[in-house]
């Protein structure tokens, strides 16, 4: 038997070669790092990969994006780009068998010489045990791991393997990135039988991913229409609401960010209008929610407390009714948010406080006021002391919590607008008091 892989030298992963029945995001796949779009920061001469790539040595790496922002061609492109083996598995469809199996490929490649980078696409669905085989693996270098996934990975991978991997963020496609898609698409399959709106339109509606917007395109052509639509037929044929965004000034950032300035400008006309947009455009509703929560919280705050109640409860009344009756909740939302009174005194103290938690994260809380369990913790002096602010006059002892040598600081200023006038009240009463208790 004539003997294909000599040296027991496993074959790289097969790399199918695009035929005229091919998907057309396979078609128009990059053959090299520089034909990438909207990854510059990563391939270019002074990005990550860029910088790998001319040194000639790949280190382990998590690409971490959106769907369709090209990971799993950076990778591929990667092991070209510095002559390594390539060899991918999907976490999806993968278990410990062919884990085992890709590392004794691996094992077997490197006894031969060959280098091997080992491609895990949606890392993230690995459990922490399968997670922790890599790592042995890694440490000797028997593969170059990239993985790849759409979670954050400070949540969804070992931090021992993040220790072991950098952290590579791809963005979402922007309009240009897009752009050059379509262009590509049409310079292989002619143009497009679209009006300069409706292709505009088609761009915005993929909301970043180079993928999805292909995979519309292919729709298109394989429909063979004659004549070119507008935004309006467009979105009736994709069964797909079309936003129709002038091609020169809105998109989705664009039209979120106006939306957020308008609410905290108190300007409730302009904000319904910016959401209006979105909504029309077929924005998904709870990236709207999300949006109006977040702003409960970092422009409103505790000058009215309500914001944050009214925004969840819009999202609970919308997950219950659905599109279309659901939205009017939204707007209730929008509505309430853009005339409260703001306050970003809460944002400011988050951002305050953490600088300080980071700084002086080890000092260790006054003993009075640790908690002591045992006769150990007890007789060392943990708890003693301790002043029950409930048995204190007005229920306010007055006594010191914070670290020994450490300032007491001021992270938190309340505004003198809505129920934040309130808060600053009982806190200056509670400064005064404090110092008349400390003499």
């Amino acid at each position: 038997m004539t003997d294909l892989f000599p040296d027991d030298l496993p074959p790289e992963t097969p790399r199918d070669n695009p035929t005229s029945d091919s998907p057309l995001a396979d078609k128009l796949r990059p053959g090299t790092l520089g034909e990438v779009v909207g990854q510059d920061h990563l391939t270019g001469p002074e990005g990550a990969i860029g910088r790998m790539v001319a040194a000639g040595k790949l280190s382990s790496m998590i690409l971490w994006g959106p769907p369709g922002t090209g990971k799993t061609t950076t990778a591929r492109l990667l092991a070209d780009a510095v002559g390594m083996r390539f060899e991918a598995i999907s976490a999806v469809f993968s278990g410990v068998a062919d884990l085992k199996k890709a590392f004794a490929a691996a094992e077997a490649a490197s006894k031969a010489g060959q280098r091997t980078l080992l491609f895990v696409d949606e890392i993230h669905r690995f459990n922490r045990a399968q997670q922790d085989g890599f790592l042995p693996f890694v440490e000797r270098g028997t593969v170059t791991l990239v993985g790849a996934t759409t979670e954050n990975p400070s949540f969804a991978l070992n931090a021992a393997l993040l220790s072991r991997a950098q952290v590579l963020i791809l963005q979402r496609l922007d309009q240009t990135a897009l752009s050059t898609l379509l262009d590509r698409a049409e310079q292989l399959e002619g143009r497009l039988p679209l009006t300069a709106e409706a292709r505009d339109a088609l761009v915005a509606s993929a909301d970043g991913d180079g993928r999805f917007l292909l995979n519309q395109a292919e729709t298109l052509y394989a429909a063979k229409i004659a004549s070119q639509l507008g935004p309006q037929a467009l979105g009736k044929f994709l069964q797909r609401r079309v936003a129709v965004y002038d091609k020169d000034r809105d998109g989705h950032y664009n039209l979120i960010s106006a939306l957020h300035k308008s609410l905290r400008g108190s300007d409730p006309q302009a904000a319904l209008y910016y959401m209006a947009r979105m909504l029309t455009a077929g924005e998904e509703p709870l990236y709207v929610l999300r949006r109006l929560v977040r702003f409960a919280s970092e422009d409103i705050g505790l000058a009215d407390p309500q914001a944050l109640t009214q925004c969840l409860a819009a999202k609970q009344a919308y997950e219950f009714l659905g599109s279309p009756e659901g939205e009017v909740a939204i707007v209730q939302a929008c509505l309430y948010l853009a005339t409260a009174p703001k306050s970003n005194a809460a944002y400011i103290a988050q951002k305050a406080s953490f600088k300080s938690a980071r700084e002086t994260g080890s000092l260790s809380p006054p003993q009075n006021i640790l908690n002591a369990p045992t006769k150990l913790m007890k007789d060392i002096g943990y708890g003693k002391d301790y002043a029950y602010d409930h048995n204190s006059e007005g229920g306010f002892s007055g006594d010191n919590y914070w670290p020994d040598g450490m300032v007491p600081q001021e992270y938190y200023a309340p505004v003198e607008r809505g129920f934040e006038r309130k808060v600053r009240e009982r806190m200056d009463w509670w400064d005064k008091k404090r110092k008349e208790l400390r003499g």
